[in-house]
């Protein structure tokens, strides 16, 4: 990252996210929409950078918590950014969302991600009803089983709820190579919408058969953890990005980490968690301009790999 940026960025985090920004740089209302890709049910276009919360939107009702959250949003908003996962796994997540999207007016525009994580009929209903009401939706865009936790139970009532037109998409979860079989499995058992599995140039499991499989089924696939828990960074600190990564559009690790994940084709969306504003907008120039393709995704991870 040059020192222009490095200096951007931490400007951002001591201001309103969206006012940093723009006083940085006026073009940023302007810059080039995040790309978009076709969730493959439907058609429907989601840009490719989304937002997750975990841990960093577990804010319960602190003031001084959750003012750089809402600057985050603001920048996510301002951008073009739709999608936000949450989950009730997530502490208070699901509430400060839907609080801070109150608060913005910002609700209505957004693809609302949330999931399951329960045992039973009865309960995982109660637990989406209480979902739907701390995210402040009618309609959740995306339900997913959280971690396949009595996935097959859970199943029968999204689908129900979809046909009723309670859900607009069903989805399945997971977080480590550990549970790839499971998921092969029960992704191959119902007609999900979405598969949301980590994958990351520290995490490359998914792609020997659940890329591909999502790509057979026609699944959409959201990709956590795309920066291992930090792990990449920790990889790469004090390391140059490599001389031609201005070739491919990259101008932070951050940026070479997700487009290296977004340039494999059967990925819809990466949702990297940030509690800071400055972060939020370097992740989102990786959803801006071209996307590497094979050969140069292969170059990205043989220079990551030999670091």
């Amino acid at each position: 990252m040059n020192a222009h940026r490095r200096s951007a960025l931490r400007t951002i985090g001591g201001m309103g996210g969206l006012a940093a920004l723009l006083a940085i740089n006026p073009s940023f209302a302007q810059m080039p929409n995040l790309i978009q890709r076709p969730i493959p049910s439907s058609g429907e276009k989601l840009p490719v950078i989304g937002l997750g919360t975990w841990q960093v939107f577990d804010a319960g009702q602190d003031a001084a918590a959750r003012a750089p959250l809402k600057d985050v949003l603001r920048v996510f908003f301002a951008a073009g950014g739709r999608l936000v996962d949450s989950s009730p796994m997530y502490g208070s997540s699901e509430s400060v969302v839907g609080d801070l999207c109150s608060e913005l007016n910002a609700c209505e525009p957004l693809f609302m991600a949330t999931k399951v994580w329960t045992r039973g009929r009865d309960e995982g209903i109660r637990e989406m009803e209480r979902s739907l009401r701390r995210m402040r939706v009618k309609q959740m865009d995306l339900m997913q089983v959280h971690n396949l936790l009595d996935v097959a139970t859970h199943t029968k009532t999204l689908l129900d709820w979809k046909a009723q037109g309670r859900v607009r998409y069903t989805g399945i979860t997971h977080y480590t190579a550990s549970a790839h079989a499971e998921v092969e499995k029960t992704l191959k058992a119902a007609p999900y919408d979405f598969l949301q599995i980590n994958y990351s140039l520290a995490e490359r499991d998914a792609e020997t058969r659940l890329l591909p499989l999502a790509q057979e089924r026609k699944v959409a696939v959201i990709i956590n953890r795309p920066f291992a828990e930090g792990a990449l960074f920790r990889r790469v600190r004090g390391k140059p990005l490599p001389p031609w990564a201005g070739e491919i559009g990259v101008e932070s690790w951050a940026q070479y980490f997700l487009k290296w994940i977004l340039g494999h084709p059967a990925v819809t969306a990466a949702i990297p968690g940030t509690g800071k504003a400055g972060h939020m907008a370097d992740n989102l120039a990786a959803g801006r301009g071209s996307l590497p393709d094979e050969p140069q995704r292969r170059r990205m991870a043989a220079y990551f790999d030999a670091l």
